[in-house]
């Protein structure tokens, strides 16, 4: 099978990235990852997102040969403490306050798996956000609306939470929503992959 001819899988059956990919129109599948995604003793936050994203890829390889395989892992890092998903409304107010007012930085890992040759590219894109100071009812409010309690940070950059804001910075707007776009295209075309070629 040629590099050009294979097929594409994204490791997660998260909304939010399949809808990402879905703007390259790209064809790909979705399946999801069975891996233990909690951090390691002392492990920096860039290291935890390669190393996460790479396993959510890999671990998909035997099932899927002939595929490249797309994985990504996201954490935010308030006041110096890695911060995933909050799950709850008490862990996304204290997310969200503990962030008021400051910049709070987000790791997003990316990696490539090539499922043939058992190769992977991975890397990490850095994207801050600064958060303008927000009122205890603030919270309470954007919560309530939007209940972004399966998001990394406790925001929907893409929906409400641009109300929380005072600035955003970073390569790619993507990538804080959970998938770095301009790097997977770049990795995608050194596979012969490129959406602007394809014929449609």
């Amino acid at each position: 099978m040629s590099a050009h001819s294979k097929k594409l899988l994204l490791a997660s059956t998260s909304l939010y990235r399949k809808a990402l990919l879905d703007k390259t129109g790209l064809v790909f599948s979705c399946a999801a990852p069975d891996i233990d995604e909690s951090p390691q003793p002392d492990e920096q936050p860039d290291a935890l997102v390669k190393r996460l994203a790479f396993a959510k890829a890999s671990v998909l390889a035997v099932a899927c040969p002939e595929h490249l395989i797309i994985g990504s892992d996201q954490v935010c890092v308030i006041n110096g403490q890695i911060t995933g998903k909050p799950h709850t409304f008490d862990n996304a107010f204290r997310q969200l306050h503990a962030a008021s007012g400051k910049t709070v930085t987000f790791y997003t890992g990316l990696s490539l798996y090539n499922s043939e040759t058992q190769t992977a590219q991975t890397l990490c894109e850095t994207f801050d956000v600064s958060f303008r100071p927000l009122s205890d009812d603030e919270i309470t409010g954007y919560l309530h609306r939007e209940q972004p309690y399966d998001c990394a940070g406790s925001f929907k950059c893409e929906g409400l939470g641009i109300t929380l804001f005072d600035r955003l910075t970073g390569r790619d707007p993507n990538t804080l929503i959970g998938l770095p776009l301009i790097a997977l295209l770049s990795l995608l075309r050194e596979h012969g992959i490129n959406p602007l070629l394809e014929s449609r």
